[in-house]
Order: structure tokens, then C-alpha cells, then sequence
């Protein structure tokens, strides 16, 4: 203490951990974009256990064993880590805000779960049997196009066709303000986007026709759907896609004479319309781009702040590589 190096821990032994999260929701959360999310975290942790802790007493075997539970529970590897991310960042501010300078951070002396989560999913093709006046008719169709055909949503087909044309995100094709598009120059102005930057993205004339197809709006908004509504009409037209897929391809297979454990395994291992999320028309977006744009100019476009996280999404074909090849 004489000589000034002396620093208190009363302030962090008297706080608790729920305490310090109410506070970081006030001072902290409430000023983020991602506020709603985060806020169902602090949530959630505050129901914990080491809410009533004080931050003094928590210690890094603390945050191991959360981490294990969690994981556990079922729980992916991505939203264990976005949990640990928030608890680390309550205990940098505690220190570097709160006047609590002796806490030391607890998520910093374990490990994180380790995450993996791009994808290369592309979209596929395949021939489509449909049963038309009692006869078997073949289609060679894409993934997008037999979930246009099976949409319950008169809008989702035109979302689908932009989001392609464009690599823009669920939220900023639905937030997108007419007031921010120019037809004529082919451009649309994205004010504020996921990583905090304003981005400009040309449109292609297909995207500029699903724009000029729409009706005003009161609100501005070119499209009338929410972001959570394009998931669940995205996820329903695939459902029933899948089904129609399924159902005229069991019916070929039988005029085939095949064996019905032969048609259940033919069926159990096509991927067509499998594991496939409206967020993949991005990369399936992101890759077509890339054959136009070098990936510096493709960063401006898809508003990736770096090509390595750019290379994520670009998933070209190899074929389509060994075709540029002498």
C-alpha cells in the first residue's frame, strides 16, 4: 500500500455476477444491434447457479466446468463459445470500467470449443419424377427452382431469385428501403449491415426485375416479409418439395421393380433438398459472383472485411476450375 501498488478487491467481492450482468445490459448490451439475442443470454445466465456468485470467487475450473455442462446439454460448440464470449467481456469491462482493476478474467485459462460451422453447400440438380394424368413425367430441376414450385409463400420465390442474384443476408433483403434503390443505376444502398459498415451491392437485371415487380409499400420497405417468416416459408417449401421428390421418385423406382429396401436406401441417401438453409443461397450466390469479380472486388459486394473470411463462402467447382485450365 506505501508503495502504491495496493489494489482493492472489495468492489469485486461484493458484486455478484447476476449483478454485474443487469449492469452490463444497461450499460453495454442495450447499445448493440444484436441487443435482443444478448439479452436472451444474460437471461438465461442469471437463472444460473454462479449469478449469485461473487466475480471475485469465480475461476477459471468455474468456467471449465460451465463449459463442459453446457456442452453436455446438447448445446453446438458455436453458441457455447458466443456464451463464454459474453461472461469474458462482463469481467473486461468489470476490470476496465467498474473500478475492479485486481479481477482477473476466468474465460481467458480455459479452452474454447472448437468451431467449424462453414459449409459448401452448393445448390444440386436432378431428375424430378411428377405423376401428370397418370403418367410419370421427368424434370432435370435445380434445388431453388422445385422449392419456388412448392412455396406457400406467394413472395418467398422472389426473395429466393434476389437473394441469389444479390449474396445480401435474410435481414438486409427484408430490411431493404426502396428509398435506397436505384433501378436505373442498378445499385442498392445498404446503410448498416451485420459487421457495423455501410456497403453498396450492383444488382443484376434479374434482381432489378423482382424489384420492379413489387408493389409500393407504406412502410418503404421493398419486401412485406420479416426475416423470421422467410425461414419458416423457406423451410416449409422444402418440407414440401422433399416430399413431392420423394413420392414421384418411389413411384419410378417401383416401375423400375426395384426391391422396396432398395428404393429406402436409394431415397435414405440422395442429398437432394437435404441440409439446406436459406443462409446457403449466400454462398451459392457468393460462388457464382466469383466467377465474375476477383475476390478483392467480391469482399465489396458480399461485405466480407477480409477474403479470408470471404473464402468460407466460395466454394467453387472443381470442374469448373480444371475447364479455365490450357
Amino acid at each position: 500500500m506505501d508503495a502504491g501498488v495496493f489494489v482493492s478487491r472489495n468492489e469485486a467481492e461484493a458484486t455478484s455476477f447476476g449483478s454485474a450482468l443487469e449492469l452490463y445490459a444497461k450499460e453495454v448490451t442495450s447499445k448493440k444491434r444484436s441487443s435482443v439475442s444478448e439479452l436472451s443470454r444474460i437471461n438465461a445466465l442469471q437463472r444460473h447457479p454462479l449469478a449469485l456468485r461473487s466475480l471475485a470467487s469465480i475461476r477459471g475450473s468455474d468456467m471449465a466446468n460451465y463449459r463442459d455442462t453446457r456442452l453436455r446439454e446438447g448445446l453446438a460448440h458455436s453458441t457455447v463459445r458466443r456464451e463464454l464470449a459474453l461472461i469474458s467481456h462482463v469481467f473486461t469491462i468489470a476490470r476496465k470500467e467498474w473500478r475492479m482493476e485486481s479481477l482477473s478474467n476466468p474465460v481467458e485459462l480455459i479452452r474454447q470449443p472448437s468451431v467449424d460451422d462453414s459449409r459448401e453447400r452448393r445448390i444440386l440438380s436432378a431428375d424430378v419424377w411428377t405423376l401428370k394424368d397418370t403418367k410419370l413425367v421427368c424434370e432435370h430441376l435445380d434445388e431453388l427452382e422445385m422449392i419456388r414450385r412448392h412455396s406457400r409463400s406467394p413472395e418467398l420465390p422472389k426473395i429466393m431469385t434476389f437473394a441469389t442474384e444479390t449474396a445480401m443476408r435474410r435481414s438486409e433483403i427484408t430490411s431493404l428501403l426502396r428509398i435506397n434503390v436505384n433501378l436505373e443505376k442498378r445499385v442498392a444502398l445498404l446503410p448498416m449491415t451485420k459487421n457495423g459498415s455501410a456497403r453498396g451491392v450492383p444488382l443484376t437485371s434479374k434482381a432489378v426485375a423482382v424489384l420492379s415487380s413489387l408493389a409500393e409499400r407504406d412502410d418503404g420497405r421493398c419486401f412485406k416479409s420479416r426475416p423470421d417468416s422467410v425461414t419458416k416459408a423457406f423451410a416449409d417449401a422444402i418440407t414440401d418439395a422433399r416430399n413431392a421428390y420423394t413420392e414421384g421418385l418411389t413411384l419410378h423406382l417401383k416401375q423400375k421393380k426395384l426391391t422396396q429396401d432398395k428404393i429406402d436406401k436409394q431415397i435414405s441417401d440422395d442429398t437432394y433438398l437435404m441440409d439446406l438453409r436459406f443462409h446457403d443461397l449466400r454462398h451459392e450466390a457468393t460462388s457464382r459472383l466469383a466467377e465474375i469479380f476477383p475476390l478483392h472486388e467480391l469482399t465489396k459486394i458480399t461485405g466480407h472485411q477480409d477474403t479470408r473470411m470471404l473464402m468460407r463462402y466460395y466454394h467453387p467447382k472443381i470442374e469448373d476450375l480444371a475447364k479455365k485450365l490450357k
